[in-house]
C-alpha cells in the first residue's frame, strides 16, 4: 500500500489518479509529479515498487504544500479575512456565499435547508 502526504493511495486506480486523493493535487499537478519522479503513469498503485513510492513522495513533499500544511494555510486565510473585517470575512463567519452568488433563492448549501413540518397547517385568521 503506497502512503505518501499521509494519505493511502487507493490500490486499483492508476497513479496519476491516485495522486489526486491527496488534498492540494489535481490532474495537472500529478502529472508533473509524476514527470518529475520518473514513473510510469500507466502502472497501478498496487504494482509500485519501493523505489518508485520513495521517488513520488519525495516528488511530492519538494512541491507546493499539500494535506495538512495546505488546510491550515488556507483556515488562516479565512481568519485573517474574518479578523480585519471585510466583506469576504463576514460572509465566511455568518455562513453565506462569498463570491456574489444570489441569495434570495438557491444558496442552500451555504444558508442550510430550511425544515418544513410535513402535514401543518396554518392557523385560520381572525375575520
Amino acid at each position: 500500500m503506497a502512503r505518501i502526504a499521509g494519505v493511502d493511495l487507493p490500490r486499483d486506480k492508476r497513479v496519476e489518479i491516485g495522486l489526486t486523493y491527496i488534498y492540494g493535487i489535481g490532474p495537472t499537478r500529478a502529472k508533473k509529479i509524476i514527470t518529475v519522479s520518473g514513473v510510469n503513469p500507466d502502472i497501478r498503485v498496487k504494482d509500485l515498487s519501493d523505489a518508485d513510492v520513495t521517488a513520488l513522495r519525495e516528488a511530492v513533499e519538494s512541491g507546493a504544500e499539500v494535506e495538512g500544511d495546505l488546510r491550515r494555510l488556507e483556515a488562516m486565510n479565512i481568519k485573517r479575512l474574518m479578523d480585519i473585517g471585510t466583506y469576504r470575512g463576514r460572509r465566511h463567519r455568518l455562513g453565506l456565499p462569498v463570491r456574489g452568488q444570489r441569495t434570495r433563492t438557491n444558496a442552500r448549501t451555504r444558508r442550510g435547508g430550511r425544515r418544513t413540518v410535513a402535514g401543518k397547517k396554518k392557523a385560520p385568521g381572525k375575520k
